[in-house]
């Protein structure tokens, strides 16, 4: 069965053209204006997947967020505008999944979609387990993909879908150099172009993340003209 999506937005310019590019993908969508009219509906009949607008009237995305996480775990997805960087990281610890700034790719949105919903999936009771969701425990850092989970030096750091991904890939083989192209291929399904400066993004925020529970974190190195690298620990 195809997905249901519930699209939260007041603006009916996205409200329309994300539905039609959903639906074009096979997704099941229902739209609403507002936080307030969202909430009436999504407990009545949850969706598999919640589209969110944090700036909102009557009620933003925040607190729509906060009340909808007191009846369910449904997978949000947060529409944030480039100015909302604290309401992001906000988002992030009170539930939400991931993040997409405003203006977005519509491809790039539904690859995110893609990912939640893989996610959601493998971690629902009786999923079974496979070798990609194993720990893994570089000196510091430990990463749980079945709970999309990263913990530095004990103490969680609330990472995206995007920057899981990418930090796994490159804690995979510590020492081991990524070029963006191949950091690309590990967080964007289906050969999705975005170009070196929104890899370039990522790395910046996941190292602000860390540097957040560890001033000293340094692991993420920067090879100028090749790549990045997650440094090996010291025996």
């Amino acid at each position: 069965m195809s997905a249901t999506i519930a699209l939260v937005d007041d603006d009916r310019n996205i409200l329309t053209s994300v539905s039609i590019a959903l639906e074009a993908e096979g997704y099941k969508v229902r739209t609403y204006n507002d936080g307030a009219e969202a909430l009436r509906h999504l407990t009545q009949q949850m969706p598999d997947l919640v589209i969110l607008d944090i700036k909102m009237p009557r009620l933003d995305g925040m607190e729509t967020l906060s009340r909808l996480r007191r009846v369910s775990q449904v997978p949000v997805i947060f529409l944030t505008s480039k100015d909302d960087e604290i309401d992001e990281a906000l988002g992030l610890k009170m539930g939400a999944d991931d993040y997409i700034t405003k203006p977005f790719s519509q491809r790039l949105l539904i690859e995110r979609i893609k990912a939640v919903l893989r996610r959601a999936e493998a971690n629902r009771p009786g999923a079974e387990e496979t070798s990609s969701d194993k720990l893994v425990v570089r000196g510091s850092l430990t990463l749980d993909p079945a709970r999309h989970r990263c913990t530095w030096n004990g103490e969680e750091v609330v990472l995206t879908v995007t920057e899981f991904l990418l930090l796994d890939a490159l804690a995979q083989r510590p020492g081991h150099v990524k070029n963006r192209d191949q950091l690309m291929d590990a967080a964007y399904d289906d050969n999705v172009y975005v170009d070196d400066r929104t890899i370039d993004s990522h790395i910046k925020r996941l190292r602000k993340k860390f540097k957040m529970v560890d001033d000293n974190f340094d692991s993420i190195e920067t090879l100028y003209g090749v790549g990045y690298r997650f440094k090996e620990q010291a025996a």
